[in-house]
């Protein structure tokens, strides 16, 4: 009977050791494809960019945040990937603790951001003016800028007079531009019916004289004031970005305690006749090596 439950106990071993380490190399290949896909995504949005005159900010560039992105999730899941296939503890230990330390980094990284609610804005409200600067440069910043103005019902960064940070509508410059905003800050009319120069000279203006034209607050705080609205998304999005890596993380040490136990039972397993035989063998290949050196 006890032979029988010993039988079972090591069938459960082996069982729980074989779900956790597919789960596992499931876990990581799975990431490594996604960060290979990312990093191709990336390379060609970087290469197609450098065809045109682009925005140096990385901060404001999708190629670049996709490629570190794509970079950091391959090299990391790789090594997931081939710790768990070799069950190796120095690269399973390696991976465990890259995933906690990103895990911290982002939890740090978003509670020092709500600390410094102030900063974080005008960090914010920094680099859309640097955007601003090259509006008509850079096509992925138009675009995501265009997006967001008519999205959110919002204009500029911090207001719609950031647009005065931009050669063409600073009222300064020569040409129809100047001194107004893109027609993405207007407000659309009933008809739908597109009106390219409806921000035409309302920079210059004070808010009340212009807020039936074009939408007179900055993007950054509509967004801010979007994600607490809707809070229930922005719980989604955290928990879609910390969950997996928690998983992984536990995962991981999940495996590790697995893999420990079972080298250990094996240690214990072993009878003591087999372990003088192999002390007795070392020892003897130990003195055939010595005996081969002279005195």
């Amino acid at each position: 009977m006890a032979s029988g439950d010993a039988e079972q106990v090591r069938y459960c071993g082996r069982l729980s050791y074989y779900c956790l380490k597919f789960t596992l190399v499931t876990y990581a290949f799975t990431f490594w494809v996604i960060g290979a896909i990312i990093l191709a995504v990336g390379i060609y949005a970087e290469a197609e960019r450098q065809q045109y005159k682009t925005l140096e900010s990385a901060f404001l560039a999708p190629a670049i945040i996709l490629i570190l992105l794509g970079i950091i999730m391959f090299v990391v899941s790789f090594v997931g990937v081939l710790a768990s296939l070799r069950d190796n503890f120095r690269l399973l230990n390696a991976f465990m603790y890259i995933l906690g330390l990103c895990l911290v980094i982002e939890l740090v990284g978003g509670v020092v951001a709500l600390i410094f609610r102030n900063q974080t804005i005008s960090f914010l409200n920094h680099n859309i003016r640097r955007g601003i600067e090259n509006y008509y440069d850079d096509l992925d910043f138009k675009n995501i800028m265009d997006s967001v103005q008519k999205r959110f019902k919002c204009c500029g960064g911090e207001d719609y007079r950031d647009w005065s940070q931009n050669v063409y509508h600073n009222c300064a410059a020569p040409g129809p531009l100047a001194c107004g905003v893109p027609y993405t800050c207007c407000i659309v009319n009933k008809t739908d019916i597109v009106n390219t120069m409806c921000g035409y000279k309302t920079i210059d203006k004070e808010r009340l004289s212009v807020q039936h034209v074009i939408h007179v607050r900055g993007c950054t705080n509509a967004v801010l004031i979007w994600f607490l609205d809707n809070y229930t998304i922005m719980a989604g999005l955290l928990l879609g970005i910390l969950l997996p890596q928690f998983l992984g993380v536990l995962l991981t040490m999940l495996y590790v305690t697995r893999v420990e136990d079972i080298i250990s039972e094996m240690k214990r397993s072993r009878s003591p006749f087999e372990e003088a035989q192999e002390r007795s063998a070392s020892e003897f290949a130990g003195a055939g090596c010595c005996m081969c050196y002279p005195g």
